[in-house]
């Protein structure tokens, strides 16, 4: 797993560069944007469990037909499933806003992951959703902690969006 600064110096070395003026600015805003997101992260910490539950009672609560009998989350095994991978996502969406780095996600939680939920019949419209929902508890939460530029917890949900998201073909 690789952070910002890590994969910036990487970048750089393996082209045998010295900092260019991007390199400064990218470090510089990485630094300066460092304490928001330790405590972006304590107050997602602190939070966990309710955001979890919160973003899935509301996504049930948009598409009810997934714990209704035939749906995806219906009975309490897969309706268990549904929010574990919820927390999954939230615990390693910190991880990445933490590093300001979405190397972590690519890694541990997306490599494979559209065509295992494709191959299980997991509906991937519908946990996208349920991330997109997730995300603005994030920013809720967030905000409530006192962090009013909110932007960079944007980023990881997104990314994990991004690549689950059916590719048009």
């Amino acid at each position: 797993m690789r952070d910002a600064v890590t994969t910036l110096i990487k970048n750089y070395d393996v082209t045998g560069r010295y900092f260019d003026r991007n390199a400064i600015d990218s470090l510089k805003s990485y630094f300066d944007s460092g304490t928001a997101r330790v405590q972006a992260a304590a107050a997602i910490n602190s939070n966990a469990a309710a955001i979890v539950k919160q973003a899935g009672a509301k996504l049930f609560e948009e598409l009810p037909e997934l714990i209704r009998p035939g749906g995806n989350a219906y009975t309490t095994r897969r309706f268990a499933a549904c929010l574990r991978d919820m927390d999954y996502y939230l615990r390693y969406a910190t991880y990445a806003l933490v590093a300001g780095n979405m190397n972590v996600l690519d890694e541990r939680v997306l490599q494979g992951l559209r065509e295992t939920y494709n191959s299980l019949g997991v509906p991937i419209g519908s946990t996208v959703q349920g991330i997109q929902i997730m995300k603005g508890i994030v920013k809720e939460q967030v905000a409530a902690a006192g962090i009013a530029n909110t932007a960079f917890v944007d980023e990881p949900f997104d990314h994990i969006t991004r690549e689950l998201s059916e590719i048009d073909v």
